[in-house]
């Protein structure tokens, strides 16, 4: 249900403290009712703003300033409030959209992004391009369509947030035996290392020894599944990763004191990239609100940096795909916006994802 401000700091209490995971909305502006809320009360912050100058939104608002200078600036002021609100372990992930005026494309994602490093102490620990597939119509002759957004991840301290890797991980493919052989996943058995262990030139008789031990070792942690797949780097036979300088890499002085070293991978598969292919979901069933804002882009965030019993937030909700995602994830949410109608929306949504 939708609130005013003047009740917000009552009912936010209330709502922490019940076991609810209905979504709780709020109508106000997203500055005003942000300062109501509790320092260190939220686990997950996840928003997309309104762009600046490119839509006119209900109830007007953040968007529609007359410089973009005075849009970020507005934006900063608004994600202050939510480092506050933010519990250390928390995490802020900001999904924006930049703009071109006179021809000039602004910059405004780095834009805001190096503000809050610089001048509210977030630390940025990853920078996602969100590829939209299709994208929109463009009609211009002189450059390139644009086809992507930025998602940044914010948290307030570089060690200790919470962080879940193993939410997110794709599942592994299996090791399988061929011939009597161990093969990984990927069809690593393990012999084409070992003709080049026993052929090398570079190795010296103990060190050929012990890769070969090494490499027996490596085989019988995917045959028991502790691993799911790995690479053996072996002097003189493959090229150091990242970089061959041992004052650098600590990979390249095991290189140089053992004669080779693996690169493991994690038996519940691999983490997501940092390039998301998502198509936008132009309509999700709306009819009053444009921005493409999907499901999917919400529940990597969401499943990794809040813990089940977490709280999310979003201070842009716009029609509640943040609150709907995190209902859906058995998460509590609360998500305001100034728009009545928007909020009218959001929990329609909510309410028939029940049903």
């Amino acid at each position: 249900m939708s609130i005013v401000t003047r009740d917000i700091s009552n009912r936010v209490s209330e709502y922490i403290k019940n076991e609810e995971v209905s979504p709780l909305f709020i109508l106000g502006n997203s500055f005003s009712a942000l300062q109501c809320l509790p320092n260190n009360s939220i686990d997950f912050c996840m928003t997309s703003p309104p762009y600046w100058a490119k839509r006119e939104y209900h109830n007007g608002g953040i968007g529609l300033e007359l410089s973009y200078h005075e849009y970020i600036s507005n934006l900063v002021d608004v994600f202050k409030q939510v480092y506050r609100v933010l519990k250390p372990t928390g995490s802020f992930w900001l999904n924006i959209g930049d703009t071109y005026q006179n021809k000039k494309l602004i910059g405004i994602p780095w834009r805001v992004a190096l503000k809050l490093t610089d001048e509210q102490s977030w630390t940025l620990r990853n920078s996602i391009i969100w590829n939209k597939v299709k994208g929109g119509l463009d009609n211009t002759n002189d450059r390139l369509r644009n086809v992507h957004e930025n998602i940044f991840h914010f948290v307030k301290k570089p060690v200790g947030y919470y962080y879940n890797a193993n939410a997110v991980r794709s599942s592994p493919q299996k090791a399988k035996v061929v011939n009597g052989a161990i093969v990984s996943a990927t069809g690593v058995s393990g012999v084409r290392y070992k003709r080049q262990i026993e052929l090398s030139t570079v190795l010296s008789d103990v060190e050929k020894e012990k890769s070969l031990a090494a490499l027996d070792k490596m085989l019988e942690k995917i045959s028991q599944g502790e691993i799911a797949d790995f690479r053996m780097i072996i002097r003189g036979q493959q090229r150091t990763t990242h970089s061959d300088s041992e004052s650098v890499s600590g990979r390249a002085k095991e290189l140089t004191e053992k004669g080779f070293y693996f690169l493991k991978y994690h038996p519940n598969g691999s983490k997501p990239s940092d390039v998301w292919d998502i198509l936008p979901e132009d309509t999700q069933k709306r009819s009053d609100h444009f921005a493409p804002y999907p499901e999917d882009l919400c529940k990597i965030p969401i499943l990794a940096t809040c813990p089940p019993d977490g709280i999310v937030l979003d201070p842009f909700c716009g029609t509640g795909t943040t609150m709907l995602v995190a209902k859906n994830l058995k998460r509590k949410s609360i998500g305001i916006d100034i728009a009545k109608s928007y909020l009218q929306t959001a929990e329609k949504r909510c309410q028939e994802s029940y049903e």
